[in-house]
């Protein structure tokens, strides 16, 4: 039995010294780089698949489908490990801070220094939206500062978070399980398999979300 419920959680759970756990998310180049040598396997026109529905999605707010890969390339990659995360024994390198505040705090200092760099003026206006009052001018730019501020936040607590409650859910039924009568092991199991049913859908869920608001972001500036 575990003495803390987050220690699946922690990276440096592994036996040995190295840090073997955050390998777990070169899964995505494993599951990407067979499409260069498969190229009619069901697992690579599924992934194919998925990109040509996100571009459907994010071709109106771009006008060049060049713009695109970057979020097509983010969605595979989040989806990958929050799936495989899934996995028993397997680090959900997604459901970890550092990850998931890395790839929204890199993201979203690219995307301000360009705005600011190129588009200073748009910048500037977006501070305010269209007919505020003069009165309220000052407060409107504190407040949309503030909400441009906590938006690489935002991303990665909304990502981490809904990772981590759900494995933490199936953590705490298989503990239930320690002890018990043949009755309540086939009923946790089978709750257990429908809480894994449900984070599934949870692990694309938040990998689509994720991508959208970054493509959001994005259009902004």
């Amino acid at each position: 039995m575990m003495t803390n419920l987050f220690s699946s959680f922690d990276p440096m759970s592994s036996n040995i010294n190295l840090q073997m756990n955050w390998a777990s998310s070169l899964i995505f180049l494993v599951s990407m780089l067979p499409l260069f040598w498969l190229s009619s396997s069901k697992s690579s026109i599924l992934i194919l698949k998925i990109p040509l529905y996100l571009t459907k999605e994010f071709i109106p707010l771009f006008k060049s489908y060049k713009n695109i890969i970057l979020f097509n390339v983010l969605f595979m990659f989040i989806l990958i490990n929050n799936i495989f995360g899934l996995m028993p024994y397997t680090f959900t390198s997604t459901a970890h801070i550092t990850v998931s505040l890395t790839l929204s705090l890199t993201i979203w200092t690219s995307f301000m220094l360009f705005g600011w760099i190129n588009n200073t003026n748009h910048m500037f206006t977006h501070l305010v939206p269209l007919g505020t009052p003069v009165i309220l001018m000052p407060f409107m730019v504190l407040i949309e500062s503030i909400s441009n501020i906590i938006r690489p936040i935002t991303l990665a607590v909304r990502l981490a978070a809904n990772l981590t409650a759900g494995h933490l859910l199936l953590i705490l039924l298989g503990e239930s399980m320690v002890n018990s009568s043949i009755m309540i092991s086939v009923s946790v199991t089978a709750a257990q398999f429908a809480l894994l049913t449900l984070e599934t859908a949870v692990a694309t869920i938040q990998a689509y979300v994720f991508a959208t608001l970054t493509t959001l972001y994005a259009s902004e500036v």
